[in-house]
């Protein structure tokens, strides 16, 4: 088993460092310093010693009166034996002593080994050359001569071909004109190179780390400019540690010192945190024992000596409570090549610099999780017994790519019987392993009252819902939803996906019902947030079993018509904030019922409340609900409704014609969609607060009221195929930043449009945009089904642009359009036959995306120029001849050709180093491609089909 070894002088250093098995040999020493004692003891040999010994490397120095007898003395043969790098001080009367001879042909024996030793040769006022030829010229044939009167052959020779090896080395030849300090100091730092290249720390074996290291390295750019600050994020258990120390163990023979600084957090917490800090980086940097004993002489100190190296420096498990100036001071004091390397739950403390880069693991995949578990529930690389193999995959199902899940589950597992396993299944499936949840709970426990009470309602209801409705509910609770979300995120506790959806980790979802569930253990009625399966559920109200403790409550009647649920049944209720109903029906009036009511969401309920409690109300969500009509009671009251900020209705067939919200003042959310009988006209009044109106899939014509009263309005979605006019005046809307209009029963001119826009969507334009040029701040524009030329030939202008699509034209859309934005990362145009001729690529330096449907283009001019293009699909161009430029491409990672039969000739992709994507469908005519044998190693998946020319 590998030992733990700590260097420096420092018994308080917390650098730990492992010596793995296999590599450089174990023993007192790290170094063995052999040299003639009258040449250089006083001089070189004594000040390099001071210098390795200053440094905090153990080095052996052999002593004159260790040089008795006829044989090297057994404590020399151990030394040399058991240190791990061997520096000879060759200087002209070296070979002049058979001790010095004798220590030499060990080291070499040893060097012979190969098991790790390393001989560091300095070549003291002598040239390499006579220590290569010792019997021909130079200074060290005369020794030799004597030599073969007074020893037998064998050991000459043995000699003889140490000095020779040891000559052939890569060492240092100091002359007299050489500055001895420099050389020392270059002897040093090579040394340490080789310990930390042979010294790792100690890390947790986790499986599948190599990619996380890769992409971490990258990030730190060694060598480069970039890079000073990487941080990795995410939640407890997921590897953090693991990984920098991983990361620290590859890259640091790139740095002059480093240091790894483990449990900061922990560290801080404690009486005189920060100095206790500062002294380990100054011990782990300067090899020394100097202990600072405040914060300011600390920051001297790191400034003016430490700062001086190029260094690694990973500090891990940071939180908001570090700040980086008053542990290490200035981080620009430090050499542009010095890295450092944080690890942290709380996405804050990266954001406290200016600069830097970030790295999120991710879950583990299901192969490595399996391959982890069983190393930890089996021993390692050892294989389950057949019939434990479906066990181990539901364990695996079950810790859900969460590394310190796995470790523990398979650890609890270790060495027990099947019924031992079949139990813990059942109870992990449960409530979740507890010592997981145990690790999990610190950084629940850190959060406020408001920000625990989100938690709870995203792990027991909302994981999979947009974030969109829920914020709105917790405001109107006063639990300051948009820093409690931006809180659990930065604590990886939560993520929002890219499309706006909350996302939590399932441990993390099963810590937060296992708090819920233990607030009750025996009455699950009397919990804030019953989770229950639906007829439990139905039980339990039914009984008067759900107490008014709850708070959120969701029933499923999906598939029971016949059921009912009455006011009585939810009437004591009275905290009840959010009320979740699918299904069945609803009867009665619930004016008197749920007091503190402030989400209603009704889901294909076949008929609804003939009332409703509107005082508290904040979000009325109607889907699906056969019933609804125009005379609903609640449409007439709705002016009750002070609080109300969102409505919703959706596929509600019985609505005829558009609610009146006009009396809602409060009003900030208007959904109205796939309502195919709903027309007339929506009303809307002085809605000053107004963030989103949409209205998709419905007979309204228009809008009746002053639209320039809707000063807040963010987003505006008009696709209703009734819609007949534009409102006027959308040009003074100077908050309006997203606007999708479709335009196919407007007969007019588009409308002037405001600048303060920065996402346009419009299908059917009967005509040039009057104003598409003043959108100086536009980033993405989508057009749609026109029958004329409508992009105008200076779009080049829209400076910020970043995404461009163009569909289903029968016009030829570029027109006139000699050059595109350069600011553009995205082009993508679809179902445009009659476009033949694209616009030269070659300024478009940003381009990442490039996407090409149905097209009639011959070539795509400027393509070699697109440096950092990864993803290129081109599908039915069937004019395309050539693709001149594709082998430049060098970073394209994803690469389509589908149905384009006039080409006939591919350029080489084989030193496209990152595809890992390749399709070639459909192109009847290629036959010629050079070999892929240079990319197998990094193919992820390789697809040609249709194409009987080609022969690969």
């Amino acid at each position: 088993m590998s030992t733990i070894t700590q260097r420096g002088s420092s018994s308080k250093s917390k650098e730990e460092l492992w010596l793995q098995a296999g590599t450089l040999p174990k023993g007192e020493y790290d170094i063995f310093l052999s040299f003639r004692d009258p040449d250089v003891r006083q001089t070189f040999a004594d000040c390099l010693y001071s210098w390795l010994v200053r440094s905090g490397i153990r080095t052996f120095r052999d002593e004159e009166e260790l040089h008795k007898g006829e044989m090297i003395a057994p404590s020399l043969a151990k030394a040399i034996t058991e240190s791990k790098i061997h520096i000879p001080i060759l200087t002209k009367d070296y070979a002049s002593s058979k001790w010095c001879l004798q220590e030499l042909a060990k080291m070499v024996e040893c060097w012979r080994l190969g098991k790790g030793y390393v001989i560091l040769p300095i070549f003291y006022f002598l040239d390499p050359r006579d220590v290569r030829h010792p019997l021909q010229n130079g200074a060290y044939r005369e020794a030799f001569e004597q030599h073969n009167l007074k020893h037998d052959p064998e050991t000459v020779r043995r000699w003889e071909e140490a000095l020779q090896e040891v000559g052939k080395m890569k060492g240092w030849h100091v002359t007299r004109s050489d500055g001895q300090g420099a050389v020392i100091d270059q002897v040093v730092s090579e040394v340490e190179l080789h310990l930390r290249s042979h010294y790792t720390l100690v890390t947790d074996v986790l499986v599948g780390i190599d990619s996380h290291v890769e992409r971490v390295t990258e990030l730190l750019n060694i060598g480069g400019l970039g890079g000073k600050i990487v941080g990795i994020h995410g939640m407890g258990g997921i590897g953090k540690t693991t990984i920098a120390k991983a990361v620290y163990n590859k890259v640091c023979t790139n740095f002059d010192r480093c240091c790894f600084l483990e449990n900061v957090r922990g560290t801080l917490s404690k009486d005189g945190g920060v100095v206790s800090l500062q002294n380990m980086v100054i011990s782990g940097i300067l090899r020394s024992a100097r202990q600072v004993t405040n914060a300011s002489e600390g920051i001297h100190v790191i400034r003016e000596r430490v700062s001086k190296y190029k260094v690694l420096i990973v500090l891990d498990d940071l939180d908001e409570n570090f700040e980086l100036d008053q542990v290490l001071g200035n981080l620009g004091s430090f050499p542009i090549e010095s890295r450092f390397i944080i690890t942290t739950r709380d996405l804050r403390v990266l954001e406290l610099f200016e600069e830097y880069s970030m790295y999120e693991p991710g879950e583990m995949s299901y192969d490595h999780s399996l391959q982890l578990f069983n190393r930890h529930a089996f021993g390692i690389d050892h294989e389950p017994a057949e019939e434990q193999a479906p066990l181990s995959k539901e364990f695996v199902k079950l810790a859900a790519g969460l590394p310190l899940a796995i470790k523990v589950i398979g650890s609890l597992l270790y060495r027990r019987d099947e019924v031992f396993w079949k139990a813990k299944l059942i109870e992990l499936e449960a409530v979740g392993p507890t010592k997981v949840h145990g690790v999990l709970k610190i950084s629940y426990n850190e959060l406020t009252r408001h920000e625990k009470q989100i938690f709870l309602d995203i792990a027991c209801y909302f994981v999979g819902e947009d974030k969109e409705l829920p914020i709105y509910m917790w405001g109107g609770c006063k639990f300051h939803p948009e820093t409690g979300i931006s809180t659990l995120i930065l604590r990886a506790l939560l993520k929002v996906d890219e499309k706006n959806r909350f996302c939590m980790h399932d441990h993390i979802r099963d810590l937060g019902r296992a708090i819920v569930n233990e607030e009750d253990v025996e009455r699950p009625g009397n919990r804030s947030r019953p989770i229950l399966c639906r007829e439990d559920v139905l039980t339990m109200l039914k009984n008067g079993e759900i107490t008014d403790r709850a708070e959120i409550l969701r029933i499923d009647m999906t598939g029971k018509d016949h059921y009912e649920l009455t006011n009585k049944e939810v009437e004591k209720l009275s905290r009840l904030r959010y009320l979740e109903v699918r299904g069945g029906r609803l009867v009665g009036d619930f004016s008197g019922s749920l007091p503190n009511m402030r989400w209603l969401r009704l889901h294909m309920c076949r008929s609804v409340p003939t009332n409703l409690n509107l005082k508290e109300l904040i979000i009325l969500d109607l889907y699906n609900c056969g019933s609804l009509a125009d005379d609903w009671r609640v449409w007439g009251k709705i002016k009750l409704a002070h609080r109300l900020k969102a409505v919703c209705v959706s596929s509600c067939y019985g609505m005829k014609r558009a609610p009146d919200l006009s009396p809602c003042a409060s009003m900030e959310l208007i959904k109205l969609s796939f309502c195919p009988s709903m027309s007339g006209e929506l009303h809307i009044g002085n809605m000053k607060n107004l963030k989103l109106l949409e209205i998709n899939s419905t007979r309204i014509t228009g809008l009746t009221g002053d639209i320039v009263t809707l000063q807040s309005l963010r987003e505006l979605y008009l696709n209703s195929y009734g819609l007949r006019q534009v409102p006027t005046g959308m040009v003074k809307l100077t908050s309006l930043e997203k606007l999708q209009l479709s335009l196919a029963s407007v007969t007019e001119s588009p409308p002037l449009l405001p600048t303060s826009l920065k996402a346009l969507c419009l299908s059917s334009c009967p005509s040039k945009l009057p104003n598409l040029l003043e959108l100086k701040d536009l980033e993405h524009l989508s057009l749609s089904a026109f029958s004329r030329e409508i992009i105008p030939g200076e779009i080049c202008k829209l400076s910020k642009l970043k995404t461009l699509s163009l569909s289903n034209s029968e016009a030829e859309p570029f027109g006139s359009v000699v050059v595109l934005p350069s600011s553009l990362n995205s082009l993508r145009v679809g179902f445009c036959g009659s476009l033949e001729r694209l616009p030269n690529l070659g300024n478009l330096n940003n381009l990442m995306e490039l996407s090409l449907l149905d097209v009639g283009v011959y070539e795509i001019r400027g393509l070699g120029e697109l440096r950092i293009l990864e993803t290129m699909s081109i599908r039915k161009a069937p004019n395309l001849s050539n693709l001149d430029g594709l082998q430049s491409l060098l970073l394209l990672k994803k690469l389509k050709i589908y149905g384009c039969p006039a080409l006939e000739k591919l350029p080489s992709v084989a030193n496209l180093s990152n595809l890992h994507r390749l399709y070639i469908r459909s192109c009847q005519l290629i036959s010629e491609m050079q070999s892929l044998a240079p990319l197998r190693q990094n193919l992820t998946s390789l697809e040609i089909d249709g194409c009987p020319r080609l022969d690969i």
